[in-house]
């Protein structure tokens, strides 16, 4: 993989993205806001999730209480979720290419003046 430098909710961020095809995974990005790197893996697990229900012309169907839902079996990419520093630099160390020339203390180190999507959740 190689890292590269990318935007993630309007903050710079760095990711790793797969530089051959036999690459267990298909993106890692840091999340600067939470301090978390997110590695995107090619295994696919089937999950459920909450989607608009449509009709027959692709619209979403609204009742009283807003848009109507539907459970729907859907194949998503494994994710996992690395928290700790020293972890997050072991990864990028073992898999990108150009670990040795691309700083990403600058990414790490940074303090977020944005809040974390989970922070806004609440």
């Amino acid at each position: 993989m190689m890292l590269v430098e990318s935007t993630w909710q309007d903050t710079k961020t760095f990711k790793m993205i797969p530089v051959s095809n036999d690459c267990p995974y298909v993106e890692c990005i840091y999340d600067p806001s939470s301090k978390v790197f997110v590695i995107i893996s090619k295994v696919t697990k089937t999950s459920l999730h909450m989607l608009p229900k449509l009709d027959e012309y692709g619209k979403a169907v609204s009742g009283n209480r807003g848009a109507k839902q539907e459970r729907r079996s859907i194949d998503t990419f494994q994710e996992y979720y690395i928290e700790e520093k020293d972890s997050i630099v072991d990864v990028v160390n073992l898999f990108a290419v150009n670990a040795k020339k691309f700083d990403i203390t600058k990414f790490t180190d940074k303090v977020s003046s944005k809040p974390s999507m989970a922070a806004v959740a609440e």
